[in-house]
């Protein structure tokens, strides 16, 4: 089913809309030059406690700095984006969701001036149960290293902005294309940066590790598997990884919010570690789960109720 052809409503500028009155014209400048922002949130059912967005203030948060380095004035406060939110998730009568909200500059102009176009925003949501194959989950995925290196190392290319991703497309496509089923991008130094759309962790002798921020996202994901880290006493430390520190680990696993926590057996068909999912990851894995669905008593002020 098209993306464009549903039945439910999206929350544009203010209100909610029919889903397929949803449009914008040709000519918006976001369109052309990529000049946009946006986020990918989940939704998760808890059970008694209803339908909960996880982190939905840090994932706002996000929004408006990512914004601020475009020179984008969001229209709408925090308090109000938060609300659109679990609106469009009621109005939509879903349990669980993915939920996209997009800012972007309108079509009052052509050219890469954007100081006078109007800022909208739209906030949408569907089911989407796994960006990834259920059974990744236990087994893993196999990972191709990426030929495309993770772009300059500046405020703009390290928030969420639309354009960003062209590199990240691309570097999935040539995986995908080769059989494998994701991309693991090096920075411009050749250290491992992170996956297309994913942070990047190994497990060595125990120990927990991600590459520095300094060239892919701060994923919110990412941050809540360094508090459980912490939490359940597995030692963490940023450091630049190498492409032989990845063979050489114990194991390896991507986050984010669309991928959640996935291990990945192997890098170019090389196995790494055992080639299944280990230990460290599995016990991250069930905690995250745990957390998003409500299952823990801690940190359960990630958890913002849609009802």
């Amino acid at each position: 089913m098209s993306f464009a052809d549903r039945d439910g409503y999206i929350w544009v500028d203010g209100k909610l809309v029919d889903w397929r009155d949803a449009k914008v014209h040709l000519l918006t400048h976001t369109l052309h030059y990529g000049s946009g922002v946006f986020e990918g949130v989940r939704a998760y059912d808890t059970g008694a406690m209803g339908t909960c967005i996880f982190r939905l203030d840090d994932h706002t948060n996000r929004l408006f700095n990512s914004a601020k380095t475009i020179h984008m004035t969001i229209p709408f406060d925090r308090a109000t984006i938060n609300a659109a939110h679990c609106q469009v998730v009621r109005a939509n009568e879903l349990k669980e969701a993915y939920i996209r909200p997009l800012v972007y500059f309108g079509s009052e102009g052509m050219g890469l001036r954007a100081q006078e176009l109007q800022v909208h925003v739209g906030i949408a949501a569907w089911e989407w149960p796994s960006y990834m194959d259920p059974e990744a989950r236990e087994k893993g995925i196999k990972v191709k290293l990426s030929t495309y290196k993770r772009q300059v190392k500046n405020p703009v290319s390290n928030a969420k902005v639309n354009g960003n991703y062209v590199h990240s497309i691309v570097a999935l496509t040539e995986a995908l294309e080769d059989g494998f089923d994701e991309a693991l991008m090096l920075d411009a130094d050749g250290y491992v940066a992170e996956g297309s759309g994913e942070n990047f962790f190994i497990v060595k002798d125990g120990k927990l590790y991600s590459p520095f921020l300094d060239s892919c996202l701060d994923g919110i994901t990412r941050k809540t598997i360094i508090d459980l880290a912490m939490e359940l006493k597995i030692p963490f430390q940023e450091k630049k990884i190498t492409v032989e520190d990845v063979f050489d680990a114990d194991e390896s696993f991507f986050s984010g919010t669309a991928a959640e926590v996935v291990p990945i057996n192997s890098l170019d068909n090389q196995k790494i570690g055992s080639g299944l999912r280990g230990p460290v990851t599995e016990k991250l894995q069930k905690t995250y789960f745990d957390q998003v669905r409500g299952e823990r008593e801690a940190n359960n002020g990630w958890h913002t109720f849609t009802n």
